[in-house]
């Protein structure tokens, strides 16, 4: 894995955890793992429920020890950007004060993805800010160095990304 920040950074004034890095995989391997709740699952949490990939579409993320976190799809533009509102209580509701929101963006460079993920939206959490920023950091450097091992690695299941199953049927069936 190559990384053009070593880990997520935070940004106090903007209220903001940021980290970018190249992924050695093309986008849709990315999307695919950034957006169906089995990959999800598989680098973020224990548990992901999306059943409704759209904007305003609602669903889950689980983390043992943690619970369960709403999650509310705010932007889905495939395979380019991808972003969610998800609480920071768990068995919270969606609600301005309890929230912050987690922005995708996907970038080809070759045969590379360059992701970049930007959580903002924390100075809503009044006094929780300061530690949810610090908590988010460790995280999504943590969360996202999974995502580039598994997205990389042979985990991945073959054939799993959108691009992939169309030249599989384009070229028929697979042997």
């Amino acid at each position: 894995m190559t990384t053009t920040d070593q880990q997520a950074s935070i940004d106090t004034e903007a209220f903001q955890v940021t980290r970018t890095l190249i992924v050695h995989a093309p986008p849709s391997r990315v999307w695919a793992a950034l957006t169906r709740d089995d990959l999800i699952a598989r680098w973020f949490g224990q548990e992901a429920h999306l059943p409704d990939l759209r904007v305003g579409g609602e669903g889950t993320f689980g983390f043992d020890g943690y619970g369960q976190f709403a999650v509310r799809i705010e932007e889905y533009d495939e395979p380019a950007a991808f972003a969610f509102t998800w609480t920071h209580q768990a068995g919270a509701e969606l609600r301005p004060d309890t929230s912050t929101l987690v922005r995708f963006t996907l970038t080809p460079e070759g045969e590379n993805t360059v992701l970049a993920v930007v959580e903002s939206g924390f100075e809503r959490l009044g006094d929780r800010a300061e530690g949810a920023m610090a908590d988010n950091r460790t995280g999504w450097t943590d969360e996202l160095d999974e995502l580039v091992a598994f997205v990389e690695g042979p985990r991945f299941p073959a054939g799993e990304a959108p691009a992939e199953r169309v030249a599989r049927s384009a070229d028929g069936p697979a042997a």
